[in-house]
C-alpha cells in the first residue's frame, strides 16, 4: 500500500477506533457485558466494510480512473444497504444487545466516513502528475514559416 494511502487508511480509521473504545465502554456501563459486545461488533463491522471500501475505491482510482466517481457513489451506497441489512438482521438476537450494536454502528460509520472526507482534504494530491512519461516536450505541430 502506498504511503498515501496508509495515511489516508490511518487519518480515517484511528478517530473509528477511538469512537469504538468510547461505543463500548458506554455501552457497557448502560447495557452490561452485552452492551459492550453489540458495540464492538457493531464497531467492527463498520470497520471492516469501510476499510474494504476505501481499498476498492483506492485501486479503482488507480487501474479505473474512469469509473471512479461512479464507482464512490455505487460504493458508498452499496456499503450502507449492508450495514442496514446487518442491523436488520441482528434486530432481534439475544447474542448481545441490538440497540448498541446499531448505534455503534451507526455512529462508527458516520466518524469513518467524515474523518474520510478530512483526510482528503487535508491530502495533498497533484491534479498534473509530474513523474507522467507522457509530459515529454511538446512537438510543434503547425507548419515552419
Amino acid at each position: 500500500m502506498p504511503s498515501n494511502d496508509a495515511r489516508n487508511l490511518l487519518q480515517t480509521a484511528a478517530p473509528t477506533a477511538a469512537v469504538g473504545v468510547i461505543a463500548v465502554a458506554v455501552s457497557g456501563a448502560v447495557a452490561g457485558g452485552k452492551g459492550a459486545l453489540g458495540a464492538a461488533v457493531g464497531t467492527l463491522l463498520a470497520v471492516l466494510f469501510m476499510g474494504i471500501g476505501l481499498y476498492v475505491l483506492q485501486w479503482t482510482a488507480k487501474t479505473l480512473p474512469h469509473l471512479f466517481q461512479a464507482m464512490g457513489l455505487m460504493l458508498y451506497v452499496a456499503q450502507l444497504l449492508l450495514l442496514l441489512i446487518f442491523v436488520a438482521l441482528f434486530k432481534g438476537t439475544s447474542l448481545f444487545n441490538p440497540k448498541a450494536f446499531a448505534i455503534a454502528l451507526v455512529v462508527a460509520t458516520v466518524v469513518w466516513m467524515a474523518a474520510q472526507a478530512r483526510a482528503h482534504m487535508k491530502a495533498k494530491i497533484f491534479y498534473v502528475d509530474p513523474d507522467s512519461e507522457k509530459s515529454e516536450k511538446y512537438e510543434k505541430t503547425g507548419s515552419r514559416s
